[in-house]
C-alpha cells in the first residue's frame, strides 16, 4: 500500500452520503456532461468505499479480535475485493482519458509534462499496471515492478526496442518504477502505447509470469483500457525525460479534478417545457420524414423509367451481338474446316519424310559404327607391339648400364695394381741403393767382410727371394694386363652390339613413328568423317526438331480447334442464356410496369387529390346520368370518382382495404387484367 497510494488520515476519507452533500452544495466550476459526472459519482463512491474499509481493516489490525472465518467465504470476499479494485482502477482511467482528451483539445497544443491531467492520467495507468504484480525475490530483497513486463514488448515487436534502448541508456534511472515511467512518456509520445500494451495483452501466457490470476492486465478491463487508450493517439505529447525525478516520484490519485458537477434545476415548469419542445421536435421530424419519402418514392418511379429504356436499348443492343456473334461462328466454322484439311496433309508428308530420313541415318550410322571398330582393333593392335619393344629397349638400356658399371670396377682393380707395382719399384731402387753402400763398405773394410760374409750370404739369399718375388709380380702385371685386353676387346664387341642393336631399335622406332603418322592421318581423316558425320546428324536432328515443332504447332493448331469448338460450345450456351435473360427481361418489364402502376396509385392516394367530394359531383361520371334522391352517389375506392349504384356494384380487396369495397366498372376491369397478369 505504501508504494501504490499516500496512507491519509481515516478522519478524511467521507461517507457516500456526505459526498453527495456535497456535491449538491458545490458551484458549478466547469461544466461537465452527464455521463462523466455519473462515472466519476460511480468511481469516487467505489474509491471512497474500497480504500475506506482498507484503513478502517489496516487500523484495526492487532486491537480488535475478529471471528475465525471458513476458507470459502475468504476466497469470496478476497475475489469480491479484487473486482472492486478493478473496476475502480477501469472508471478512474475512462475519467482520466476522457478529461486529458478534453482539456488538450480545448487548448488546441502539444501537452507538457507540467500538464495536471497528463500527470494524473500516468498515475492511474502505473496503478492499473501494478495491480495484481507478483513478488520476486531476488538477493537484493523483493522487487514488485512493472517494467519487467514492460520489457517483453521489445522482444515481441521490434519498433519498441528504440524505447527500451534509450530507458537504459538515460544515467538518472536508477529503480526499475523509474524506467518503467519514463517508458510509458516515451510510448505515449510516439503514439503506440495501445498497439504496444495490446501486443502485451496477445501474449497472456508471457504475462502469467508477472501477474497473478486476477489481475487487471489478465482480465477483460486490461482488454477495455487499450480499446479506451486508442483515443490517445489525437494528443501530441511534448515530454522531456531529463531533468525529471521518476525514481522519487509518489502516484497519488487527485480527486479533486473528478468531483466537480454541475448545478441541477429540478423545477417542474422547466420539465413540462422541455416535454412540449420535445414532442414538437418529434412531430417535425415525422412530417420531414413523410415528404422524404414521397420524394423518394417519385424519385424510384423516375429511375425505373429510365432502367426500362435502358432495358430496352439493351434489349436491341443484344440482338444485334446475337446477330454478329452467329456470322462469325460460320465464318469461323469454315476457317476451322480450312485449316483441319491443311494441317492434316501437312502431317501425312512430314511423317513420310521423317520415316525416310530416319531410314538413312540408320543405314549410315551401322556403317559408321563399323568402320570405327576396325580402326579402333588396328589401334590396339600397334600399342601392343609399341609397348614390347620399349620392353626391349628398357632390358637393352639396363644391360648397357651393368656393362659401364663392370668396365668401371676393372679399371678400378688395374689402378690399384699400377699403384703395387710402383711400391715395390721403389724397394727395388732402395735395395739397390743399400747394396751400392754395402759394397762401398766392403771396398773400405775388406777385413770387416770377412767377418760378417755369413751376414752377406744370408742377405744374398734375401735378394734372391726379393728378386723372385719380383719376377712373380712382373707376371701377374702380364696377366693382369692381358685380362684388362681381353676385358677392353670385349667391352669393344658389346659397344658394337649394342650400337648394332640401337640402330635396328631406332629404325624400328622410325618406322613406328612413319606408322603412327601413318594413323595419327588416319585419324585425323576418320575425325574430320566423324565430325562431317556428327554435323550430318545435327542437321538430322535439327530437322528432326523442325519436325516436332511442326508437329506441336499441329497439336497446338488441334488444341485452337478444340478451343473454339469449346467457345462455339460456350457462345451458343451464353445465346442461349441470353434469350433466357431477355425472355426473363421481359417478365422483369412486365412485372415492372405493374409495379409502377402500383407506385402511381399509392402516390394519388398519399396525395389525395382524386377523392371528390359530393358537393363537387351532379352527374355520374361514366353514365353522366343526374343523382337525385332514387339515384345516389357513391365513391369508387379506387379512383376516388363519384358514380352511381350501378355503375359501382362491384367489390374487390384493395391493399390499403383488408375486406372486399365497392369499385367502379372499369377500375374493377383494370385490376381483374391485373391479378390476372401477375397469377401468369
Amino acid at each position: 500500500i505504501k508504494e501504490d497510494f499516500e496512507i491519509i488520515d481515516k478522519k478524511q476519507i467521507l461517507e457516500a452520503a456526505e459526498l453527495k452533500n456535497e456535491w449538491k452544495e458545490k458551484t458549478d466550476e466547469a461544466r461537465w456532461s452527464a455521463p462523466i459526472l455519473s462515472l466519476a459519482r460511480k468511481a469516487s463512491e467505489n474509491l471512497a468505499l474500497s480504500y475506506g474499509s482498507a484503513l478502517k481493516s489496516a487500523s484495526l489490525v492487532g486491537f480488535i479480535a475478529k471471528p475465525v472465518s471458513t476458507d470459502s467465504t475468504a476466497r469470496t470476499s478476497a475475489r469480491l475485493h479484487t473486482m472492486e479494485e478493478r473496476s475502480n482502477l477501469m472508471n478512474m482511467m475512462k475519467l482520466s482519458i476522457k478529461i486529458l482528451i478534453q482539456s488538450a483539445l480545448s487548448l488546441g497544443r502539444t501537452l507538457d509534462s507540467d500538464f495536471p491531467p497528463l500527470q494524473q492520467f500516468f498515475v492511474v495507468l502505473e496503478h492499473c499496471l501494478k495491480h495484481g504484480l507478483k513478488v520476486k525475490k531476488t538477493f537484493m530483497g523483493q522487487n514488485k515492478s512493472f517494467f519487467g513486463p514492460l520489457e517483453l514488448v521489445e522482444k515481441l515487436c521490434p519498433e519498441a526496442s528504440d524505447i527500451a534502448t534509450c530507458v537504459k541508456n538515460l544515467p538518472e534511472l536508477k529503480t526499475a518504477v523509474g524506467r518503467g515511467r519514463a517508458w510509458l512518456y516515451l510510448a505515449l509520445m510516439q503514439k503506440k502505447l495501445a498497439d504496444y500494451l495490446k501486443v502485451l495483452l496477445d501474449h497472456k501466457h508471457l504475462l502469467s509470469e508477472f501477474y497473478e490470476p486476477d489481475a487487471l492486465m489478465m482480465e477483460e478491463e486490461g482488454a477495455i483500457i487499450v480499446g479506451l487508450l486508442v483515443g490517445l493517439n489525437v494528443i501530441d505529447a511534448n515530454l522531456c525525460l531529463k531533468g525529471e525525478d521518476f525514481d522519487s516520484q509518489v502516484g497519488v490519485i487527485d480527486f479533486s479534478l473528478y468531483l466537480k458537477e454541475t448545478q441541477y434545476n429540478d423545477d417542474k415548469q422547466d420539465g413540462a417545457i422541455t416535454a412540449v419542445l420535445d414532442q414538437k421536435h418529434y412531430v417535425e421530424e415525422l412530417n420531414r420524414h413523410l415528404s422524404c419519402t414521397v420524394a423518394d418514392l417519385q424519385n424510384k418511379i423516375d429511375c425505373l423509367e429510365k432502367t426500362n429504356s435502358k432495358l430496352q436499348e439493351e434489349l436491341a443492343a443484344a440482338t444485334d451481338r446475337i446477330g454478329a456473334l452467329q456470322e462469325e461462328q460460320q465464318q469461323l466454322k469454315k476457317q476451322n474446316e480450312l485449316i483441319r484439311e491443311r494441317s492434316e496433309k501437312s502431317v501425312a508428308v512430314t511423317k513420310e519424310d521423317t520415316k525416310v530420313e530416319l531410314d538413312t541415318y540408320k543405314q549410315s550410322r551401322k556403317g559408321l559404327h563399323e568402320m570405327y571398330s576396325d580402326v579402333w582393333k588396328q589401334l590396339k593392335d600397334e600399342k601392343k607391339i609399341r609397348l614390347e619393344l620399349e620392353k626391349e629397349l628398357e632390358l637393352q638400356i639396363g644391360m648397357k648400364t651393368e656393362m659401364e658399371i663392370a668396365m668401371k670396377l676393372l679399371e678400378k682393380d688395374t689402378h690399384e695394381k699400377q699403384d703395387t707395382l710402383v711400391a715395390l719399384r721403389q724397394q727395388l731402387e732402395e735395395v739397390k741403393a743399400i747394396n751400392l753402400q754395402m759394397f762401398h763398405k766392403s771396398q773400405n773394410a775388406e777385413s770387416s767382410l770377412q767377418q760378417k760374409t755369413e751376414a752377406i750370404s744370408s742377405f744374398e739369399g734375401k735378394t734372391n727371394e726379393m728378386m723372385s718375388s719380383m719376377k712373380q709380380m712382373e707376371e701377374r702385371l702380364q696377366h693382369a694386363e692381358k685380362a684388362k685386353q681381353a676385358a677392353e676387346e670385349r667391352c669393344h664387341k658389346t659397344k658394337q652390339e649394342l650400337a648394332g642393336k640401337l640402330c635396328t631399335c631406332r629404325q624400328q622406332m622410325s618406322q613406328l613413328d612413319s606408322k603412327c603418322s601413318t594413323l595419327e592421318k588416319e585419324l585425323k581423316s576418320e575425325k574430320e568423317q566423324r565430325q562431317t558425320l556428327q554435323k550430318e546428324l545435327h542437321q538430322e536432328k535439327d530437322a528432326t526438331a523442325l519436325l516436332k515443332t511442326e508437329l506441336q504447332q499441329m497439336e497446338e493448331l488441334k488444341k485452337e480447334l478444340r478451343k473454339l469448338q469449346d467457345e462455339k460450345q460456350q457462345l451458343e450456351k451464353v445465346c442461349e442464356e441470353q434469350e433466357q435473360a431477355l425472355q426473363e427481361m421481359g417478365l422483369h418489364l412486365s412485372q415492372s410496369k405493374l409495379k409502377m402502376e402500383d407506385i402511381k396509385e399509392v402516390n394519388k392516394a398519399l396525395k389525395g387529390h382524386t377523392w371528390l367530394k359530393d358537393d363537387e359531383a351532379t352527374h355520374c361520371k361514366q353514365c353522366e346520368k343526374e343523382f337525385s334522391i332514387s339515384r345516389r352517389k357513391h365513391h369508387c375506392r379506387n379512383c376516388g370518382d363519384i358514380f352511381c349504384n350501378t355503375c359501382s356494384s362491384n367489390e374487390l380487396a384493395l391493399p390499403s382495404y383488408p375486406k372486399p369495397v365497392r369499385v367502379c366498372d372499369t377500375c374493377h376491369t383494370l385490376l381483374l387484367q391485373r391479378c390476372s397478369s401477375n397469377s401468369s
